[in-house]
């Protein structure tokens, strides 16, 4: 009989057949600090889904420029944010793993696991890990509910790159996107709901999106019609009129066109349309972040006020709510 020799010799003697579901974030710095933000960022805008300029022009900025300055501006808003279980990305995402986990406790032939696309841990070693135990059957989940290739697909590339090197490969299932899956539709209904029947409805409801370049939706990425997508149902299921929300897009950086309305912008006209009392969600956020806690709760309530705004509230992310985590039971249970 054959031996499995994936990764080495002694692992190919090891009995195969359990399922994993790994789950993918984006990533973290290890630390609040300028020398971790420098490792991160190196390794997040390197990756050419992410910088779609030519490579050597690129780096030349990159290294040049971006992180000789961007590393401790960024290591003071993380700081910001940081709390003593660290980044809440990370804490969040060990949550999210942990109850999802529990859904599978009494069966030996399920691991449940995280990754980071960037930083730690990694990729590829949460998938030899994986192999180690005998995963043979992969499900991958990305936590990005709206695909875009600079996210889900960029999970993928890092997937690919680390299963070329092994000679047994997995059978795999890669959840690409879910955003009009209906309980990520309920879930997120049922948070704005209780915030408005805690705080009462505002004014407007802003649906803020992480931004894009204008460029990727023309050239094919599905990702703002996906977000417009998540927007229609939400909205239907809240029962709201198109006076009482607005989706924007949030996070761009650079002198490109992105995806417009830009949420910063629309936070200063907002008043001067008599528009004082908002409450703000990031349905493309599966847990809270950098880009929720300090762009959205921070800088951009600011922005608001000083426009002339009176009420702000932003409603936090899924996290590790017990609907969101039933939601991706229920999405990778097929798959086992």
């Amino acid at each position: 009989m054959a031996k499995f020799s994936g990764l080495s010799k002694e692992e190919g003697h090891k009995k195969r057949g359990k399922t994993g579901v790994l789950l993918v974030n984006l990533g973290t710095p290890d630390e609040a600090t300028p020398s971790s933000v420098r490792r991160y960022l190196a390794e997040f805008l390197a990756d050419p889904r992410v910088v779609e300029i030519p490579k050597l022009v690129w780096m030349l900025i990159l290294h040049g420029i971006i992180l000789r300055v961007r590393p401790a501006k960024s290591a003071a808003l993380y700081q910001q944010v940081w709390t003593e279980d660290g980044s809440p990305l990370m804490d969040i995402t060990k949550r999210q793993t942990k109850k999802l986990a529990e859904h599978f406790e009494g069966s030996e032939n399920i691991s449940v696991k995280f990754c980071m696309r960037y930083g730690q841990p990694s990729v590829a070693s949460t998938l030899k890990e994986m192999h180690q135990e005998g995963v043979d059957k992969l499900v991958v989940l990305p936590l990005y509910p709206q695909y875009a290739a600079p996210t889900t697909a960029s999970a993928f590339d890092a997937i690919a790159k680390e299963l070329m090197s092994w000679r047994y490969l997995p059978a795999l299932h890669f959840i690409n996107t879910y955003h009009d899956n209906p309980d990520f539709i309920d879930a997120l209904a049922a948070s704005i709901t209780k915030d408005f029947e805690l705080n009462g409805q505002p004014q407007k409801l802003v649906l803020s999106y992480h931004g894009m370049p204008e460029r990727n939706l023309h050239l094919g990425d599905p990702y703002y019609c996906f977000c417009k997508i998540t927007t229609k149902l939400l909205v239907e299921k809240l029962g709201l009129t198109e006076e009482q929300y607005i989706t924007t897009f949030q996070s761009r950086f650079g002198k490109a066109k992105w995806l417009m309305p830009y949420t910063d912008a629309t936070m200063e006209s907002l008043p001067n349309d008599g528009i004082t009392d908002i409450a703000v969600v990031c349905p493309a956020f599966s847990a809270d972040c950098l880009e929720t806690l300090e762009e959205i709760a921070g800088e951009n309530r600011l922005i608001f006020e000083e426009a002339g705004g009176k009420q702000f509230r932003y409603i936090a992310a899924l996290n590790d709510n017990d609907d969101h985590i039933q939601m991706m039971a229920n999405i990778v249970k097929p798959h086992l």
